[in-house]
């Protein structure tokens, strides 16, 4: 949720492996954000312009973030190319995304750069709380509900991280996840007309937390850190050993269904040819290409591109032309 602290933590994280002389890779995937405590290796601002996004497309705010996100995704694999060139160095690999939760794991780009990411490298999701907010049982129900959906949408591990616990302990986060009964009496204490529902899906989630790691941490004074990185490497075995198998196995009936659509789409094609005795022009998919002329005969010129080729800031290579 925005004001957990997500981009201070970002910069205590660099900070740590800095310090730590840890090998990382940093890459700003947020348009919108108007300045960062930490230099990113890749930063999509370099790629794309958020405001000129919004006035091209008439946009507002979340639907100029979306759209960066879907121009972006068409050159992801450039961004791949370039992360897996220097992968043999690296131990980490940090991606900041947007904050809005539906502008990213909601939409087809973050869903395509989450997949693209974790088919490659093992990869889990950090869902930042704000521990001092989190003592109203109502919003750490919503928060919860976020971290549900963010899980079963990618099927990823993910690491709950309290922050802000130089402000709050979060001692009693976890006891809330642990006992549905001291999270019921909490709930109650409140007195608010909305405890019924608050303690029905609390008791719903109970399942849904023993799935969960959770770590507290302070990105303003480096507490938790420590305990952080461990929860990553536990994480990562977790990748590797329940949701790489069903990820290559998503993947696989991805590409059977894909190659059975151009067969038929073949098929159709060869029937339509056989029956007319015309020749049509097809694309690599099988669909009738068309040209950029309307009915008046006049050609019309193709929308100007926003987003330019992707290319690491610490690096001195040319940008690579997808033109």
């Amino acid at each position: 949720m925005a004001g957990t602290g997500k981009t201070t933590f970002m910069q205590r994280v660099s900070a740590y492996v800095g310090e730590k002389k840890i090998p990382s890779y940093f890459v700003n995937l947020d348009p919108a954000v108007s300045k960062i405590p930490y230099k990113p290796n890749i930063d999509i601002r370099d790629s794309l312009n958020y405001k000129q996004v919004m006035k091209q497309y008439n946009l507002g705010p979340n639907g100029g973030i979306m759209t960066s996100l879907n121009l972006f995704s068409t050159r992801f694999d450039q961004l791949m190319r370039i992360i897996e060139k220097r992968t043999p160095n690296l131990k980490y690999i940090f991606v900041d995304t947007p904050g809005q939760i539906e502008v990213f794991n909601w939409s087809a780009s973050g869903t395509i750069i989450t997949d693209t990411l974790a088919s490659t490298f093992p990869t889990t999701f950090v869902y930042v709380l704000d521990t001092p907010r989190c003592a109203s049982p109502t919003t750490f129900m919503s928060n919860m509900l976020y971290a549900c959906s963010i899980l079963y949408k990618s099927r990823l591990p993910l690491i709950l991280t309290f922050n802000k616990v130089d402000i709050t302990p979060h001692a009693f986060a976890l006891e809330w996840m642990q006992d549905s009964q001291a999270f019921d009496d909490a709930v109650r204490t409140g007195g608010n007309y909305m405890a019924n529902l608050t303690q029905s899906m609390g008791l719903m989630l109970q399942e849904f937390y023993q799935n969960l790691t959770a770590v507290g941490v302070s990105a303003r004074t480096g507490f938790g850190m420590d305990e952080f990185f461990e929860a990553t490497l536990k994480a990562a075995k977790e990748y590797d050993t329940e949701y790489l198998p069903e990820l290559l196995r998503r993947i696989t009936l991805k590409q059977e269904s894909e190659e059975l659509r151009q067969k038929e789409q073949l098929e159709k094609v060869a029937s339509d040819m056989k029956e007319t005795g015309g020749v049509k022009v097809m694309d690599e998919s099988g669909n009738r290409m068309s040209n950029n002329k309307d009915n008046s005969g006049k050609t019309h010129e193709r929308r100007p591109e926003v987003a330019t080729s992707i290319a690491p800031e610490d690096s001195d290579e040319e940008d690579i032309d997808t033109e």
